[in-house]
């Protein structure tokens, strides 16, 4: 016969196992994300740097047909 104490310790065995393979797995999950964030962070970054180069071409094509007296 099995002692009760024994069942109860072989399943803190299994949970703590399970716990351990769960703590690991968050930690790859959290530099993912933080991968992420920073991939997302570089995105933006770039994107609102497109927009400057957009409103200055923007900006000059006004000037341009301004001067060809291209405005309607």
């Amino acid at each position: 016969m099995v002692e009760p104490d024994s069942l109860v310790l072989e399943q803190l065995r299994v949970i703590r196992g399970d716990l351990g393979k769960l703590f690991s797995e968050m930690q790859t999950m959290r530099v993912e994300m933080t991968a992420m964030r920073q991939h997302m962070a570089g995105m933006l970054t770039i994107q609102e740097h497109d927009h400057v180069d957009i409103a200055g071409i923007k900006s000059r094509l006004d000037r341009i047909e301004k001067r060809l007296e291209l405005v309607e």
